[in-house]
């Protein structure tokens, strides 16, 4: 079986640094997984219960879990959660109310064993490489750690600036002046801002980045003149702005990100179309990205022009597209990444990483954009335990979506078996020049 790439993700380098023992299953399986939260609490079950409260009870949460598991019948979270339990832990009896504390204790059994350490389970799953995400802000001790450890897998960092770039996150303006402070640059000046980006990325890149993460709410790019960037760099940075114009910033900043990529080859990805925090009672309770986050329409074509104008023609600029809006798709990413030598169309994402999103995706895009302008797969989880599960139902639709083309004569069966290994491996590789 082919290795398993993960080039965008949001475990925690921590475990690997450390490799500690998982603390149990509802940590583990439960509270981290969006996926999970979000349907419970759709149907009345209270954050709280579920991990959000000071003190928690891992078995109650577990219980509470097993008792609404047939809430996931039809969604890819079951495809993904059954695969774990019985590929991973051995559990063939379908989770249920009954067998709760069984399958807690079977669970809890096992992560105490050296088999399930985070090291030994990332070489059971036979990654090849893990990409976490990770702010400027953050010192990268563990991926430090994990390097001088001598362990020679590949888990590496991601760029993600958000918190210093878009100005309507929380405290930016603090945050702005704590990367000047870690890269030594004066931050107050347009000029020291993105001298200490760049040294920031550079930092990333030592501990083996290849690529960064923009998940602003549109994909608006924007051109303005030195001067101009300047001016408005001083409005957001007093938080003397609107609206409208903290848009403007966060436009320019992509198109600033991907001058940056075209000199230090990091490949970029924009991750735009989620009205982020979307509770608003939740965010002010809990803080941001609990899954409270809702698709927006998207447009590519307009928003991306003034980068194109500039970058677009660049082959050595490789720059990933990924959309929420899946009216988008064959109207208008399919021909964008079918012309432009830098862009390259993502896996379907977040609510569309399921089945029939694959099916879908590959429908809409292949005829215009064929298959070597997309990228393969990416798991983009948080939950350790899916990532097996979820590269396996990709892999399997694909390869269903090329027997179809099979059937049709409209590729040989070496086409499809050649073209199966790029979709699983190759194309990943490749795009985030791993």
């Amino acid at each position: 079986m082919l290795p398993i790439i993960s080039p965008h993700g949001h475990t925690q380098a921590a475990w690997f640094a450390q490799n500690r023992p998982f603390p149990d299953p509802a940590q583990l399986l439960i509270t981290p997984d969006h996926y999970i939260t979000r349907m419970l609490y759709s149907q009345g079950v209270p954050l709280e219960d579920i991990g959000y409260a000071e003190a928690n009870d891992p078995r109650k949460i577990w219980r509470i879990f097993a008792t609404h598991y047939y809430l996931f019948r039809g969604t890819p979270t079951r495809l993904w959660l059954d695969f774990a339990f019985e590929e991973l832990l051995g559990l063939e009896t379908p989770l249920s109310q009954e067998n709760s504390d069984f399958y807690f204790d079977a669970i809890s059994t096992k992560l105490q064993t050296a088999e399930f350490l985070p090291r030994a389970l990332y070489e059971r799953f036979n990654l090849e490489v893990l990409a976490t995400t990770d702010s400027p802000l953050d010192s990268l001790s563990d991926h430090k750690a994990i390097r001088d450890s001598g362990w020679k897998a590949r888990v590496i960092p991601t760029f993600r600036p958000d918190p210093v770039v878009d100005p309507d996150f929380e405290k930016f303006a603090e945050n702005v002046a704590t990367l000047g402070q870690m890269t030594g640059e004066d931050t107050t000046l347009w000029a020291g801002y993105l001298n200490a980006l760049r040294s920031s990325r550079q930092q990333f890149r030592e501990l083996g980045c290849t690529a960064t993460d923009h998940g602003h709410p549109t994909s608006r790019t924007a051109s303005l003149s030195e001067s101009a960037s300047a001016a408005l760099f001083q409005l957001v940075l007093r938080d003397a702005s609107d609206a409208q114009t903290n848009e403007l910033f966060r436009a320019q900043m992509l198109t600033e990100m991907a001058r940056m990529s075209l000199d230090d080859g990091l490949v970029m990805q924009i991750h735009p179309g989620s009205s982020r925090n979307h509770n608003r009672q939740l965010y002010l309770r809990y803080g941001r990205d609990i899954g409270a986050d809702i698709p927006t329409p998207t447009n590519y074509v307009d928003a991306l022009r003034p980068l194109l104008d500039q970058f677009g023609n660049e082959r050595k600029l490789t720059i990933i597209l990924f959309t929420l809006d899946e009216s988008t798709y064959s109207r208008e990413l399919a021909p964008l990444v079918g012309h432009y030598p830098c862009l390259r169309l993502g896996p379907p994402w977040w609510f569309h990483d399921s089945p029939e999103g694959m099916r879908r995706f590959r429908q809409r895009v292949t005829e215009t954009a064929g298959f070597y302008n997309t990228v393969g797969f990416n798991d983009d989880t948080r939950a350790f335990f899916s990532i097996p599960g979820r590269h396996d139902v990709a892999r399997r639709m694909d390869c269903s979506f090329l027997a179809k083309l099979v059937v049709e004569h409209q590729l040989t069966e070496a086409e499809a078996a050649a073209l199966a290994y790029d979709l699983a491996y190759g194309l990943v590789k490749k795009a985030y020049r791993l």
